[in-house]
């Protein structure tokens, strides 16, 4: 069985296969959902560098989990789970370096300083999308993450739910909820 037969295989199968350590099973996994998770953290932490090291990051950790995987679940939701709790670690880590950067002392910044970068921030020149990824950026992660999970990266509510640890009918209503607060900020 070559790599062209495991791109064939369902997402459990590949599990399967990769907790029996044949060689391919895991790296076929990567390939088929690198793409969506790079967009969903993307769209989470604004950064395409950072969204890369956590996109590797998300990997190791659901290769180092892949045993506790339940092959009756979705893998991409299981892993959009992972991600998004490495996306969190993420933020809470920035928030530790702001903070630490206005206490202490001027010397002491630099060791801590958050260099990130808005490249797209400066890119973008249209008032509508900026006004729109300021809307997005201000709403709560419990309404923000179903929103972009079934709307940019086309997992059902269900799916969503199952990542989130939610019910599809909360996913439902937190999306509603979601797109009310956008229009309401973007007018």
């Amino acid at each position: 069985m070559g790599d062209r037969d495991l791109a064939g295989l369902a997402d459990g199968d590949l599990v399967a296969l990769a907790l029996g350590e044949r060689p391919g099973a895991y790296a076929a996994l990567v390939t088929r959902h690198k793409a969506a998770l790079y967009r969903l953290i993307l769209a989470h932490v604004r950064d395409a560098d950072e969204a890369l090291d956590l996109v590797q990051e998300s990997f190791v950790a659901a290769h180092g989990a892949l045993a506790r995987f339940d092959a009756a679940r979705s893998f991409r939701a299981w892993l959009s789970r992972i991600a998004l709790n490495k996306c969190r670690d993420w933020a809470r880590r920035r928030r530790v370096r702001a903070m630490l950067s206005r206490v202490l002392p001027v010397e002491a910044v630099e060791a801590v300083a958050d260099d990130r970068i808005d490249a797209e921030a400066a890119a973008i020149e249209r008032d509508s999308l900026v006004r729109t990824l300021a809307a997005l950026d201000a709403l709560p992660d419990a309404l923000r993450a179903p929103l972009l999970l079934c709307a940019v990266e086309g997992l059902s509510q269900a799916e969503a739910g199952e990542a989130l640890g939610l019910s599809a009918k909360a996913v439902e209503l937190r999306i509603r909820r979601a797109r009310a607060a956008l229009r309401e900020r973007t007018g």
